[in-house]
């Protein structure tokens, strides 16, 4: 049934979204751009939706409260195609950078290019970067949210963190806060899989992590909150699921976290 079920639901997921995208296209454009991100982010609920109804999987968000107005720096942790698109609708005007070769696809880098998503060329240095964080601050100064993934790319759930410090390079130039949020969606909907499974996990969205902090010390307190939100989830997430097959860097994960809590009670 997980199979099938994976199957019935990447079919609708990717028609929905190419149909979307089609049909509504001309309404997109004819909107101002933020009105229009209605859009990009009722095909988000509606992916979410389908993830419930086709593979019965279920998320529970907590800490909105603490998101702040405003602009900000928001920092999830980076498994699945899932964390993409899934909090677009709770974010009120968010901007991400991304790789330049994405503002080339078909109808998609039309979509990003009316959101005026800030490209990049990874391999550049110098000047190209300078101008990336220039375009940043004028998004920013209107009110909008930075979306970066502190470790760059999808991780397996459990993985060893690898996060790269870009993120606090920005977070000094920037001067803003940073919201860091803790989530396993990797265990629901795998990177290099097209299987789903079904279940529940919590997304977390940390308190703020305010500016004016010593770049190295705030990349350490952006670790260390993250990853501990995250054992945490871990944690919770396998014991509420006991059907979902362990990958080997969440189950290495577990017993690491359970090894340190007996020498803590030694």
């Amino acid at each position: 049934m997980i199979t099938l079920r994976s199957i019935l639901f990447n079919t609708i997921f990717y028609a929905n979204l190419i149909i979307r995208m089609i049909v509504l296209t001309p309404i997109y454009f004819l909107m101002p751009r933020k009105a229009a991100y209605a859009i990009p982010k009722a095909w988000a609920k509606s992916s979410v939706w389908l993830m419930k109804t086709i593979v019965g999987t279920t998320c529970e968000i907590e800490g909105l409260e603490n998101i702040p107005a405003g602009s900000y720096i928001f920092a999830p942790k980076h498994q699945s195609f899932w964390d993409t698109f899934a909090l677009l609708p709770y974010l009120d005007d968010p901007v991400y950078i991304l790789k330049r070769e994405l503002m080339w696809i078909p109808l998609f880098g039309w979509y990003a290019k009316k959101q005026r998503m800030i490209p990049v060329d990874r391999s550049a240095r110098g000047k190209v970067m300078f101008d990336v964080l220039k375009r940043t601050r004028e998004e920013l100064a209107t009110g909008r949210q930075l979306i970066i993934y502190p470790e760059g790319t999808r991780r397996p759930p459990g993985a060893e963190p690898v996060y790269k410090y870009g993120i606090a390079r920005m977070y000094r130039d920037l001067n803003i806060p940073v919201v860091a949020v803790a989530m396993h969606p990797g265990l629901f909907w795998p990177r290099r899989t097209f299987r789903k499974y079904p279940g529940h996990f919590k997304v977390r969205i940390l308190p703020p992590i305010p500016p004016g902090l010593d770049p190295d010390a705030f990349f350490a307190r952006l670790i260390e909150e993250t990853e501990k939100a995250s054992d945490e989830l871990l944690v919770e997430t396998i014991a509420n699921n006991p059907h979902l097959p362990v990958p080997p860097t969440a189950a290495q994960r577990l017993a690491d976290i359970a090894k340190a809590k007996v020498a803590a009670a030694v």
